[in-house]
């Protein structure tokens, strides 16, 4: 059956609006407001909706996936940003080695994981 995908979109909420959407700024991503609750933010076709919606438990076990194509290059790219040190609650986790590749981990500020990861071919 012919279905004709086009995207998948999660959404994830915020603890605080305005430092969420300039966190996802910085982190390279280009925003699209859909309405003063809510935004699309895209990066090289890939998107995701953020909300002006904060649920403790739902935030703080949200999980994001980039893959990349080089996490090694990609990790120096983010400690570059500092995105850590200019936003409170921000971790930027090291590599690690994993059997099925390498990965890095960025906790947004409302707590929000990211994994960026590059898989083993």
């Amino acid at each position: 059956m012919d279905q004709n995908i086009k995207s998948i979109r999660a959404f994830i909420g915020s603890k605080d609006y305005e430092i969420s959407r300039a966190f996802y700024k910085d982190l390279g991503f280009e925003e699209k407001v859909i309405s003063d609750k809510m935004s699309l933010f895209t990066i090289q076709g890939l998107c995701f909706y953020l909300q002006d919606y904060y649920l403790k438990d739902w935030i703080e076990n949200s999980m994001m996936l980039l893959e990349v194509s080089d996490v090694e290059k990609y990790y120096r790219f983010l400690q570059t940003l500092e995105l850590d040190k200019r936003y409170l609650n921000s971790k930027l986790v090291p590599l690690q080695e994993n059997e099925w590749g390498k990965e890095c981990y960025l906790i947004d500020p409302s707590g929000v994981l990211w994994h960026f990861v590059d898989f083993r071919r």
